[in-house]
Order: C-alpha cells, then sequence, then structure tokens
C-alpha cells in the first residue's frame, strides 16, 4: 500500500507542477498507509486498475488483466501474472495453463469456473512471463488485497509460488507448503503448483489432486 500511495502523491505532484506549482519545502507526508481508500465496489476498482499507471508493466502492455467470475465467489484462486493469451485477451488464465486450471476447477471440485473467482498478483504482464519483480507485485498488491475484500471468499488457493509469497510474506518453497492450511483475515489459504509448473511436470498432478481436494472438503 505504501507504494501506491506514493506513486499516487507523485502523480499528484506533477500534475500540479503542469499548472506552474513551484515546491520549495520537503515536508513527509505523515499519511497513514490505511487512510488510503480503495473504491468498495468490484466493477469501479476494476476501473481504476485498468487505467493505472503506477508501475513499469503498464508502460509495455497491451491490456490489463482485472480477473474475472463470480464476484461473491467462496473460492479465489490467486497466480502470479497474465501470459501472452492473457494479456491479449484481457481475461486470466485462458492459455495452456488456463485450461489446466479449468479442468481442476470443474473435474476435481465439481464446480463451473464461472462460480468461482480468478485474479494474479500483479494485472500487466511482466515481459517474457519473468516473474514480477518485488517492487511490482507490492505496487499492485493492494488491488488484490481489496478484491479479496469485496469478495469475501471463504477460501483462497495461491497458485505457485510468487503467489503464495506475496499474500503470506513466506518465502518458504511452494513444494514445502502445498497442502498445508494457512489462516488469513477471515479465510483460509492453501497452496498448490501453479498450472504452468503441472504440465512442465506431469507428476507432480497427484499432489495438486490432493490439494484440491482438501479444498473440496472444506468448501
Amino acid at each position: 500500500m505504501k507504494n501506491l500511495h506514493n506513486a499516487l502523491q507523485l502523480k499528484q505532484l506533477l500534475l500540479f507542477r503542469q499548472f506552474g506549482y513551484c515546491y520549495t519545502d520537503i515536508v513527509p507526508s505523515e499519511l497513514e498507509e490505511e487512510s488510503i481508500e480503495l473504491p468498495d465496489h468490484i466493477e469501479t476498482l476494476k476501473k481504476l486498475v485498468l487505467e493505472c499507471h503506477l508501475c513499469e508493466l503498464s508502460k509495455h502492455r497491451q491490456k490489463v488483466v482485472f480477473g474475472e467470475g463470480n464476484p461473491k465467489a467462496n473460492l479465489l484462486f490467486v497466480g502470479e501474472g497474465p501470459g501472452a493469451t492473457e494479456e491479449s485477451t484481457g481475461r486470466p488464465f485462458v492459455g495452456r495453463a488456463g485450461e489446466v486450471l479449468t479442468n481442476m476447477i470443474e473435474n476435481v471440485l465439481q464446480l463451473p469456473r464461472s462460480e468461482v473467482y480468478i485474479s494474479n498478483i500483479v494485472k500487466c504482464r511482466p515481459p517474457n512471463n519473468r516473474v514480477p519483480t518485488e517492487s511490482e507485485a507490492l505496487t499492485c498488491r493492494p488491488y488484490l488485497q481489496r478484491q479479496i475484500a469485496l469478495i469475501k471468499p471463504r477460501i483462497i488457493v495461491t497458485l505457485g509460488a510468487t503467489a503464495y509469497r506475496y499474500l503470506t510474506n513466506d518465502d518458504s518453497p511452494i513444494g514445502r507448503v502445498r497442502g498445508s492450511t494457512i489462516e488469513g483475515d477471515g479465510y483460509k489459504i492453501i497452496p498448490t503448483f501453479h498450472p504452468s509448473y503441472l504440465l512442465r511436470n506431469p507428476s507432480a498432478k497427484k499432489e495438486a489432486l490432493s490439494d484440491l481436494l482438501k479444498v473440496k472438503a472444506l468448501l
């Protein structure tokens, strides 16, 4: 949230400078992070995110991938960031990894994909599908946190190490923590492998299946 606050302040100062303001004294802001309010409706939040230019990823994106699904879903999936197909369509998990995730939702959890919500840590695609930098992830994280607050899921499934790290502030390897249950603020977090990892390592599907069966039992 601090990065978001600083970026918004800088944007406002640059706008004032265009109007002819001249700055002489530097006074540190005493505004608390919690005082920055994001929209209290999911569609209003989406409009804000679609116009976001707070980090370097916005300079090269085609489309922002906000997330999609039931805005009152009991189950929220969080991935790392959009890939090429996601960036071109503006929708999360619609490429090959998306097919794997959809099969996991429909065949294992026996839920329509439309009944869950799917989002990512960052809403813009990192170049060459690289892992988001810490600055990029922390700048974008308040949007995800607001999505969580508005959706109010009972369970959040983090897909891969990056999603797990930035939701829990825990750097533990995903292979060690997958399948565990972490208590969040009114919800439970269950980490599992990212669908892209399952495409590269089919032998891990058995463990992912076990994780999803735990999710199904909790639901």
